[in-house]
């Protein structure tokens, strides 16, 4: 994997997997709160300065640009000792890069800075009701009036719902040009008319929720880049984050695949270690077989984002689909590995099992990565 990363990077890796063996899998995550300790983990992630890899150096990064190498060293590490602290890591990253690929720089030097100090929570709110996998059908409205827009409507399964000082929401300005029509802007949270209705709860621990915007007026110098070019921020932003979701897929995949391997040698039955019987060797070298392929998509995809190449769009989707997918599998047999102790409550396998399953739909589902893939590649061998 060295061919990917320069001497800073492979830094980060030792740093932050230290910190990450200290922290999250030598301590213990408290899910009696979630809200609570989701914000622990940021003030803290804030604090040892893994923030400042979401955010460009002139706002309080570290790199003169956001490098997608950084974010999936830090996902997949995170992810393998907490899902949350992945979470919350990646919320900093996707409410913030809207900002750093459209704002002006009196935006970017408003809410970049907190966000990478961990001060600030961001959140990304694109998705409504009726406007999941296709977003074109988004029903929110923001309509000009004077100096000022003022939005109406609703977005549910919004990460960081209640929590987020900051939201990047997207709105349609102009209904009859669709997707054409949309526009993205900040919005603060003390806002008025900006309304948290709920909180969902979800089979893996996750600030989530649903927000309202009732009439709520937001001053037009808000407004990300142009009126319309909402969907064109939104995707980019996808794009480049994707190959990130992957990499927390192998995070969680490398924590089951170690689970297995640490349970196989110590649980006995018929008189032996289960990893003595062929059956086991068979699902371990499968597992890590699947693993180092989602491993070496991800950080292909990142590279290929860093050099500015092309074909991002495609690598991105091909390294999120494999690796996702790959990862539920990997964390499936690692359960069935464990046997009747991978479904007890509390245990490794049994919280990696519920956490893994999300990560095929947010960003993008399986299937959405598919139709990209392959019109990607029909588009261009048109004859």
């Amino acid at each position: 994997m060295d061919l990917f990363f320069d001497s800073e990077q492979l830094a980060l890796r030792r740093d932050i997997r230290s910190w990450v063996e200290k922290n999250l899998l030598a301590g213990k995550i408290d899910n009696s709160n979630i809200e609570q300790e989701a914000l622990r983990l940021v003030r803290q992630l804030g604090r040892e300065g893994f923030l400042r890899y979401v955010t460009p150096k002139n706002f309080g990064g570290v790199r003169e640009c956001v490098q997608a190498r950084d974010l999936s060293i830090l996902r997949e590490e995170l992810a393998r000792g907490s899902s949350l602290a992945d979470t919350m890591f990646a919320m900093q990253a996707l409410g913030s890069s809207p900002i750093i690929h459209a704002g002006s720089d009196q935006q970017k030097a408003r809410y970049l800075p907190p966000i990478a100090r961990g001060e600030a929570i961001a959140a990304f709110a694109l998705t409504e009701p009726q406007a999941g996998s296709d977003v074109s059908s988004l029903e929110t409205r923001a309509i000009k009036r004077g100096g000022e827009y003022r939005i109406t409507g609703v977005k549910c399964f919004i990460s960081n719902a209640g929590l987020a000082q900051t939201y990047v929401v997207f709105a349609l300005t102009d209904p009859e040009k669709r997707a054409k029509g949309v526009s993205a802007f900040v919005v603060e949270a003390d806002t008025p008319g900006l309304v948290l209705k709920e909180k969902t709860q979800l089979i893996s621990p996750h600030p989530i929720g649903t927000i309202a915007f009732e009439e709520c007026s937001v001053p037009e110098i808000q407004l990300l880049g142009r009126e319309g070019e909402g969907m064109k921020i939104a995707l980019t932003t996808l794009d480049h984050l994707r190959p990130t979701v992957g990499a927390a897929a192998v995070g969680l995949a490398q924590r089951a695949l170690e689970e297995a391997i640490r349970y196989s040698q110590s649980r006995i039955q018929f008189g032996q270690a289960l990893a003595k019987f062929q059956g086991t060797q068979f699902k371990v070298a499968e597992m890590a077989t699947e693993l180092e392929a989602s491993r070496l998509l991800v950080y292909q995809a990142a590279w290929i984002i860093d050099r500015g190449q092309d074909n991002l769009r495609q690598k991105s989707s091909m390294a999120k689909l494999f690796a996702t997918e790959a990862a539920q599998r990997i964390i499936d047999q690692a359960l069935q590995i464990h046997g009747g102790l991978g479904v007890v409550v509390g245990t490794p396998v049994e919280q990696l099992y519920r956490d893994v399953r999300a990560l095929r739909i947010y960003e993008g589902t399986s299937e959405i990565q598919k139709l990209i893939i392959a019109r990607t590649l029909l588009a261009n061998n048109k004859k």
